[in-house]
Parts: C-alpha cells; sequence; structure tokens
C-alpha cells in the first residue's frame, strides 16, 4: 500500500512506499494505493491510511481497528473518528450500525457542532458533514439519499480528491433500494472510468467499478478492474473474491475458483495468526463451490459441502442464531450449498440431511424443501414433487415474515421466493399430466423472473427458471421452443453448464447445427467432464 502523510502544517499529501520499520505490523497491509491530504499528527498517518485503504476494501473490521490506532495516536484526529464511523455503514448491502456509528462520533464531540470544530480545514469539515447526516436523525432509506446529496457536494468542490469521487460513487450505490438500477449504477460507473486511467492502484476505484458492472450485462465492462484488483490488495480476502464478481456473470468458471480459494486462504490465514478456525461456510464458500459445479468438480463441491456441514451442525448444537442470509449463517449456507448441488447434479444424500428445529429456522427449512422439490424432478417422483411444492407454499409466509424483520430491503427477496413457489407448483402440474396448462403457467413464472432485478452472484432461483421450462418444453418434444428458453436462461446466467448442454441438445433436435456448435464450444472453456454422463 502507498500512504501519504500529511502534517498540520502543509495539508499537502505525499505518496511514498510502505516503511515497515515505522509501521506496526497490523498497518504494513497490502491493501491498495490510498494518499489522503489530512491534518493529523504525522505519528497517526500509517494507521489512518491503512484504515482508508481497509475501508475501501470493504475489510471493515480491520478498518475500524486502524482507525482507533489512529484516534490513539492523535486523539483530537478528526478525521480518524470520521473513518471509523464510516466503517459501520455498508451501503452496497443496505447495512448500517446506527448506534455503533453515532458512538464513533460522540467520541470526538458530544454534538455535531462540537465535531465540525475540531476538524481544522474546510475539506475536513465537509467530510465529517457529511457522515453527520449519514448518521443523523430520520429513516436509514432517506439518510442515504441527503448523504449521496452531500456527497456529491464535496466531489464537485474537490474535483481532485479521488476518495470523493469513489465514496461518492459508492454513496449512489447505496440509495439502490429496491434493487439493482441500472441508471444509478452506470451514474456511479461514470463517475470512476473517469478516475480510473490516472488510479489503477486505488482499491475504491477498482473496488466500486466491480460493483457498478457486476451483473450479466455490464460484466465485460468490469473485466480490467477486476483482472487489476486481487494484485492490488493482495492482503484483503474481499477484493480477492470481489473479482469473482466479475469473472461469474461472464461464465469465467477457472477465475471464480481461484478468486475465491485466494480470498479463503489469505482469510484463513490470518484468522489462524488470531486462533481462529477456517471459514468453512458462507459468502466465498458459496461462490467457491458454485464455480466447482459448473465444471463438473464435483468431488471438490462435496469436500466443501461436508466441511460446511461439519460447522454447520456445531451451530445447530450451540443454538447459534440462524438469519435468513446464506451469507451470515452457516446452517443457511450449507443448506443453500446442498440444494446447488442437487441442481447441478440432481443427487440428495439423505445421510447430509440436518434435523432443523421448528420455529426460527424459515429459510433453511424453505430452501431445504426447495432442495427436496428439484430432486423429485429430477428423480420424476410426482407425489414427492407434489408434496414439496405444496410445503414450499405453506413455508413462504414465515419467510417473509422473517426477512422483513432482518432487512431494509426484502423486495428481490420476495419475488425470488414467489417465483420459486410459483414454478415449483408449474412443475408438478406437468409432471402430474397437465402439461399444455403447466407449460403456459411456467413460462409466466420465468417472464416474472426475467423482470426482477439482476444481481450478482450464483442464481437467487437456484433451478433458474427460463432453464427449468426448457428442460420441460424438451420433454414434450418441442426443441425449438427449448431452445429458446435456454437462451434466456443464459441471458440471466452466462455459461451456466445445464443451461450450455440444454441448449446443445435443443438445438441440434430443432435442427440448428450453427447454434449447438456455438454452445459446445462454450462448454469447452473450461473442464466439464462430471457433467458430461448426466
Amino acid at each position: 500500500m502507498a500512504l501519504a502523510l500529511a502534517g498540520p502544517a502543509q495539508a499537502q499529501s505525499q505518496r511514498h512506499h510502505d516503511d515497515k520499520a515505522e509501521a506496526g505490523a497490523a498497518d504494513a497491509v497490502h491493501a491498495g494505493d490510498v494518499s489522503f491530504a489530512n491534518s493529523g499528527a504525522p505519528a497517526a498517518q500509517t494507521a489512518f491510511l491503512s484504515g482508508l485503504a481497509l475501508l475501501h476494501d470493504f475489510e471493515y473490521d480491520r478498518a475500524a481497528a486502524a482507525f482507533g490506532r489512529a484516534e490513539a495516536a492523535d486523539p483530537g484526529f478528526a478525521m480518524a473518528y470520521w473513518g471509523e464511523a464510516m466503517t459501520y455503514n455498508h451501503p452496497v448491502w443496505m447495512e448500517q450500525d446506527l448506534a455503533a456509528g453515532r458512538a464513533a462520533l460522540a467520541k470526538l464531540g458530544a454534538t455535531s457542532e462540537a465535531r465540525l470544530a475540531k476538524a481544522p480545514t474546510p475539506r475536513e469539515r465537509d467530510y465529517l458533514a457529511a457522515v453527520e447526516i449519514l448518521y443523523g436523525e430520520g429513516a436509514k432509506a432517506a439518510r442515504d439519499f441527503r448523504y449521496a446529496d452531500a456527497m456529491a457536494v464535496l466531489h464537485k468542490r474537490y474535483p481532485d480528491d479521488v476518495d470523493a469521487t469513489a465514496l461518492y460513487a459508492l454513496s449512489l450505490l447505496g440509495t439502490s433500494h429496491e434493487g439493482r438500477d441500472f441508471a444509478i449504477y452506470m451514474k456511479s460507473a461514470a463517475l470512476l472510468e473517469d478516475v480510473y486511467p490516472t488510479h489503477l492502484s486505488h482499491p475504491g476505484v477498482l473496488h466500486y467499478l466491480i460493483h457498478s458492472y457486476d451483473d450479466p450485462i455490464h460484466a465485460p465492462l468490469g473485466l480490467r478492474a477486476a483482472r487489476r484488483y486481487g494484485a492490488v490488495a493482495p492482503d484483503a480476502p474481499h477484493a480477492l473474491h470481489m473479482t469473482s464478481h466479475i469473472f461469474l456473470p461472464l461464465g469465467m468458471w477457472d477465475e471464480v475458483i481461484t478468486a475465491n480459494r485466494n480470498a479463503l486462504r489469505v482469510g484463513n490465514a490470518m484468522r489462524a495468526s488470531r486462533g481462529l478456525p477456517p471459514v468453512r461456510c458462507g459468502h466465498g464458500v458459496t461462490w467457491l463451490m458454485y464455480g466447482y459445479l459448473q465444471e463438473g468438480r464435483e468431488a471438490d463441491a462435496a469436500t466443501s459441502l461436508a466441511a460446511c456441514r461439519a460447522a454447520a451442525v456445531a451451530g445447530l448444537a450451540a443454538r447459534r442464531p440462524v438469519g435468513a442470509d446464506p451469507d451470515s449463517s452457516d446452517l443457511g449456507s450449507f443448506v443453500f450449498m446442498r440444494l446447488m448441488q442437487t441442481v447441478e447434479t440432481g443427487r440428495r444424500d439423505p445421510a447430509q440431511a440436518l434435523a432443523l428445529p421448528a420455529t426460527g429456522y424459515a429459510a433453511p427449512t424453505f430452501n431445504d424443501a426447495y432442495g427436496e422439490a428439484v430432486a423429485a424432478l429430477r428423480a420424476n417422483d410426482v407425489e414427492r414433487l407434489k408434496a414439496a411444492a405444496s410445503q414450499l407454499a405453506a413455508l413462504a409466509p414465515a419467510v417473509l415474515t422473517e426477512l422483513t424483520a432482518e432487512a431494509d430491503e426484502v423486495r428481490a427477496d420476495r419475488e425470488s421466493i414467489q417465483v420459486i413457489v410459483d414454478g415449483t407448483a408449474a412443475a408438478a402440474r406437468i409432471r402430474g399430466g397437465d402439461v399444455e396448462a403447466g407449460l403456459a403457467a411456467l413460462r409466466k413464472v420465468a417472464e416474472a423472473e426475467t423482470g426482477m432485478s439482476m444481481e450478482f452472484g450464483p442464481p437467487a432461483v437456484a433451478l433458474p427458471t427460463w432453464e427449468l421450462l426448457g428442460e420441460e418444453l424438451l420433454r414434450a418434444g418441442r426443441p425449438a421452443e427449448a431452445a429458446l428458453a435456454f437462451r434466456n436462461a443464459l441471458a440471466r446466467a452466462p455459461g451456466r453448464t445445464r443451461s450450455l448442454q440444454g441448449l446443445a441438445r435443443s438445438a441440434d433436435l430443432a435442427g440448428d447445427a450453427s447454434v449447438a456448435a456455438q454452445a459446445r464450444i462454450e462448454l469447452a472453456r473450461y473442464p466439464r467432464g462430471a457433467h458430461e454422463g448426466r
């Protein structure tokens, strides 16, 4: 990480490389190149700039600790408290720890006026005033918009301040409360593209560009940033993982696997240094398993699933809280990973099943029932499929109640749950013999899924409805329609092995040799041997 030291007298930034004799081990991190003119004491600079780089990397806990070291080195350093407060707001995830943010600011002064008085320069006062809005009064959504407006003013006032530009772009992403809004995301991207050529190693510029582009339509535009970011911030596990936010929607499975294995390796080494066990479940593990499954590396996927299961069993025994998000719950992660395995392989080992408590586990129970539905579909067990469809419909209200209690925005989750319920019911109808009406119903569900916001990551609907429709149309002897359905599936989830195989097979049957050949070329990009027998 390149640091910038600025004494109170000159308030100008200077760039230099790490001086490990001066910096403590905790601050000698390679998390990206930052430079930030400020009025803090020289003794606080290394920690402050480490915190700033880690803040841009979303390494929030480490960033907060670094800003805390800057506060200890210079108790009057206003921007150190600004930095700590910023670590408690997570715009892209629509999360905020309001109490912690306010407590961080309160360490600088009891009131907003008192805190602003301790910022020696107009620019520092502008930064501090913006974060005061973020943790001010009113609903979070309204504060997000007011904060973005304040960052727009700050960006305009200091056009050469790359951090102002980057944080303004991030603040815009934090206003997309209803799901991905392409207009907002492209406005963010435009800001960052303007500074990208002159800040090729700035962690915020690279990171927020990736977030602006991490959907199947725009992912090619983020490939430059994705190829740089891991090398720029090799000590930041989240940065290493973030590169896969571009690789996954491009169907670049080798790169998805490498990125997430690197992130887990670095993150688990840090945990080991603190005497903590390795991470076996969660966000990066789920993405890694998805990559394994797309390449047909079923042994690797099974190893990941078994390790996560052991963590989930331990969590159940300890009665650890279980939320709706698989990324934040070992049990939720295991159930979702098992669901993905069933979708891609058709197998569901009864020995892996976990007995879930009757209350407090609505989301894992729903995903477990979804896995049962997919397994029944693959086995063409009609009665089992009908039972699973009924169970999903019965469970959906409890999941939505759980989600509403945990999140500010649940629209995307609500939509995906409805698609799963309706799609499973339509599939049960088809397999039960009501083929034409079932196919018509399933097509409507697929169109509803197309209307959902495009989000990053493995498909929220683990068996994409267009892919399911393509499979059912093939069974019904309608290959031309099936080919179109598989094309639609690949538009939302490029590179998916089952969709590519379905497209190749349906195009063959429909007599479209060129489309079949192109699908097979795409399938040949990565090793997928285990899939060929399915």
